[in-house]
């Protein structure tokens, strides 16, 4: 029998970003709050500490970090006829796992969507027509718009001490910004990190050709700040141990350098670590949520009854646990119908290895995941006149290192040898004078590539694994191609001695062995009706007005960028909402 416990206001699952952003707005406004985490408790303090996070073999190549796929994975198959089979290693995307998520581990880029892209149906059609979507691509408008989530992307930037520099400050372009943004209502918190070296022949390059290049907007400060909630960051020195690994300097921004500090000695709020959710119960009428059962870190089934279920676990968590629980109906490929695993994406990423003579100094070793980055946006969204090219869509640009680190990061020209005199001599060579240009692309999403549960395979607790059918469609492949066009001429502009671009090319299948990004969405997506959506615009399920849902499993299609910054401000305008309405009233926010 399940250890019932006391119950409480609310329950929140997952204790990433938009868990803690949600036991934020909770506990502010005096509910009792439970929040679960399957994983370990984090902090930078001892978890993160100098010398042990700069291991590249423990927390780069082992991921210590990381959710254990041997206890739960995903299984992924390129068609609805295949067989799925388990993603055993991890190549193509990383899951967080304990207190702070994949926040602890991100890069750090927080990336504005564009306006036209939280409406990208819509102003595909009115710009070039309904043709050129093709028909069994399922993108639709986000039912939100630019504007409504800008004072939220704000804050949330200033929460994480954001570097950059604002390209279009309340309508009035700047130079040295991104010209392409949407109208800022304020500036960036902190300056822009100066370019690594690497980052400068890129921005030479680009003026060169035209382009407009600016500071990627990066989650590290670049002096010593002070965000909303009175958290201290410190300024970043270009360690180049960002991305899959914790902050030691309190520099990159993570729920453990902004949020969680205010957060400890809340008597409202209790975290408990160790608490694999297994299931969302409903109440005896079945139209409300009820509270969530779970496995402790004992092996004890556990039920937390609650008033308010949070979801904010990660993308692929959160739709597998929504299946798991029956609530809303699965998506069905062939029927079109149910809307629960619907409109998955991944990411098209390409890049370009360049490769310049020993008197060129690059120093690969300074670097972070986002900060002295420098970033062109024309070809990204809907910046280009797309009429002719036989795609939609685009990507954003970005040059500079997040380190040298030597067994992970270590740029050979191809034809290397991967062993032996030959590769030792091309690493004395290329290692100091060689860098990366990559993409982070968008991807639209298709009838044919969705989530399911898995009908064979299992978690270590005996439930079904998720299932992703997924590979790329023709219209990305198209995409991928302009842009590494693009590139070349960029990279031939900086005139190295080699270049090698490595380009997903038509009648290439998705490869999960190799790393991309872990920007995966869609599944719970959110829309206007109940129809074509897992949520309204405030992340309330249509099906449980006390379920709300968060995190890039929202997101219809796939912009090119990063999630991080759009899924927050999701989650604070929800937050507003809750506050404001739900819970004077609680019910439907919108009515169908």
């Amino acid at each position: 029998m399940a250890d019932r416990k006391k119950p409480v206001d609310a329950v929140i699952i997952g204790y990433g970003w938009t868990g803690v952003i949600m036991a934020k707005a909770l506990t502010d406004a005096g509910l009792s709050v439970v929040a679960l985490e399957r994983g370990p408790a984090l902090d930078t303090s001892p978890d993160f500490e100098y010398p042990r996070i700069a291991d590249e073999l423990k927390y780069g190549v082992r991921g210590d970090l990381w959710q254990p796929l041997a206890r739960e994975t995903v299984t992924v198959r390129h068609t609805v006829n295949d067989v799925a089979v388990p993603y055993r290693q991890y190549g193509s995307f990383i899951f967080g796992n304990g207190v702070g998520g994949a926040g602890v581990h991100w890069n750090g880029m927080v990336w504005r969507v564009s306006p036209e892209d939280l409406r990208f149906r819509s102003h595909i059609e009115q710009r070039y027509g309904k043709s050129l979507i093709p028909k069994d691509m399922t993108i639709q408008d986000y039912p939100v718009t630019f504007e409504e989530l800008e004072p939220h992307f704000d804050h949330f930037e200033k929460v994480c001490g954001v570097s950059g520099l604002a390209g279009n400050l309340r309508g009035h372009i700047r130079a040295g910004g991104n010209p392409f943004e949407g109208a800022r209502g304020d500036e960036y918190p902190t300056a822009p990190l100066p370019p690594i070296y690497f980052g400068q022949l890129f921005e030479k390059a680009t003026a060169e050709l035209g382009y407009k290049a600016f500071p990627l907007p990066a989650a590290n400060s670049s002096v010593a700040y002070t965000n909303p909630y009175g958290v201290r960051l410190g300024p970043c020195n270009l360690c180049g141990f960002c991305e899959r690994f914790g902050c030691f300097l309190y520099s990159k921004a993570s729920p453990q350098t902004t949020i969680l500090p205010i957060l400890a000695d809340r008597k409202n709020l209790e975290v408990r670590t160790g608490a694999y959710v297994t299931k969302i119960l409903r109440d005896k009428t079945r139209a409300m949520a009820a509270g969530v059962s779970y496995i402790d870190e004992n092996g004890r089934e556990v039920e937390q009854p609650a008033d308010l279920v949070v979801l904010s676990a990660f993308q692929l968590h959160n739709v597998r646990l929504l299946l798991l629980s029956g609530i809303g109906t699965p998506y069905d490929p062939v029927s079109g119908e149910g809307v629960v695993g619907k409109n998955y994406a991944y990411q098209m990423s390409s890049g370009t290895g360049v490769f310049f003579s020993e008197d060129v100094e690059i120093n690969p070793f300074v670097g972070a995941g986002a900060a002295g980055k420098r970033a062109i946006d024309e070809l990204n969204s809907d910046h280009y006149d797309h009429a002719h090219l036989g795609f939609i869509g685009g990507s954003l640009i970005l040059a500079g290192g997040t380190g040298g680190r030597p067994i992970d990061q270590m740029m050979l020209p191809p034809g290397t040898p991967a062993w032996g005199t030959g590769w030792k001599a091309a690493v004395r060579k290329h290692y100091r004078h060689s860098a990366p240009i990559g993409t982070l692309g968008s991807v639209m999403s298709y009838r044919d590539r969705y989530l399911s549960l898995d009908p064979t395979y299992t978690d270590a607790h005996g439930l079904p694994l998720l299932r992703i059918t997924f590979d790329w469609h023709d219209n990305e492949t198209r995409m991928a191609a302009y842009t590494a066009a693009k590139i070349e001429e960029i990279v031939r502009a900086m005139k190295p001695e080699k270049q090698a671009t490595m380009l997903i090319r038509p009648g290439d299948h998705y490869d999960v062995r190799f790393y991309q990004s872990t920007h995966t969405t869609g599944g719970a997506i959110m829309g206007s009706n109940p129809s074509n959506s897992v949520v309204n615009r405030y992340s309330q399920s249509w099906d449980l007005p006390n379920l709300f849902v968060y995190g890039a499993c929202a997101f219809p299609q796939n912009f090119g960028g990063a999630p991080t910054g759009l899924l927050a401000a999701l989650a604070y305008f929800s937050a507003a909402k809750i506050r404001d309405t739900y819970l004077r009233s609680p019910g439907p926010l919108v009515q169908v």
